[in-house]
């Protein structure tokens, strides 16, 4: 086990960098795996894609992963309570930790939370490597994987080499992000990756007192560029206090607040990922 976390350590040398193969085969016991992306950061992608993953698990009973490949960023072990390094098998293979019925991955679990990561994009492959493809995921029928925002050169890598099943968009309803989220979908499209869906987060803001919901960031911004786009906009996830609150304290609101509307949305955009991914499936 030491070695394997001295080899681990070894990523920040450039000695070890290594690049990945364009034939690798699809990681071991997964059947589908899935992106959660976002053109620019700020848009709430990664608590989309922790209250999406403990939807598909709990609500549509899947056995699900959540890989946290944001590495300069990796906020999935606060927002899921697991703080803990993962085990490791004789065969040199990481254990993911798991909780809300979710197994998790993440750079956070791999390092101490105070340490500061920068890596070049070769180190940040290999990473994701061994986060990947070097962890016993014991059989998942949907890997979720929280891609960096943005689209440069790591998440082009990421989706040409992990097999992507498909990718959801996360934007908010303002121009600034729609134009980004535009950038993310021509980005998977290169790479022949299916768009399942478009996330409208932080929707509108309603009211704890009058009931009134506030546009915020704009509306119907994300349905008019669906419709542009040839795209289906999904879910329309508003804003809530308890959902920041939830994930500070490392308690998915999809949990903590099972029939909220935030957590209805959720439950159908799980709904809606499982049939377009079947639908994929059959050709």
């Amino acid at each position: 086990m030491k070695a394997f976390w001295r080899s681990f350590a070894r990523l920040g040398d450039v000695r070890s960098y290594s690049v990945l193969n364009n034939d690798q085969p699809r990681i071991n016991g997964v059947k589908e795996v899935i992106a959660v992306a976002s053109g620019k950061g700020g848009v709430g992608k990664s608590t989309v894609a922790v209250n999406l993953s403990v939807t598909l698990a709990n609500k549509c009973r899947l056995k699900v992963g959540l890989l946290d490949a944001d590495v300069h960023g990796p906020s999935v072990p606060t927002m899921m309570n697991i703080h803990q390094k993962p085990e490791v098998t004789r065969d040199m293979k990481m254990i993911p930790v798991e909780n809300y019925e979710v197994k998790c991955m993440s750079l956070g679990l791999l390092v101490d939370r105070d340490a500061q990561i920068v890596w070049r994009g070769p180190i940040v492959m290999s990473a994701l490597q061994k986060m990947s493809r070097e962890v016993n995921w014991g059989g998942l029928d949907i890997l979720e994987v929280d891609i960096p925002p943005g689209t440069g050169d790591a998440q082009l890598t990421m989706s040409q080499k992990l097999h992507l099943s498909g990718a959801l968009i996360v934007s908010t309803p303002q121009d600034v992000a729609l134009i980004d989220a535009h950038r993310g979908v021509r980005m998977f499209s290169k790479v022949q990756v299916p768009i399942l869906r478009l996330i409208e987060n932080m929707s509108y803001f309603k009211c704890p007192h009058c009931g009134e919901p506030s546009f915020i960031f704009g509306e119907d911004g994300a349905q008019k560029t669906a419709a542009e786009m040839g795209l289906q906009l999904v879910g329309e996830i508003p804003i809530e206090v308890d959902t920041r609150k939830s994930c500070d304290e490392g308690i998915p609101i999809v949990v903590s607040a099972p029939d909220s509307v935030v957590s209805k949305a959720y439950h159908y955009v799980a709904q809606n990922v499982v049939m377009r991914l079947k639908v994929l499936a059959k050709g």
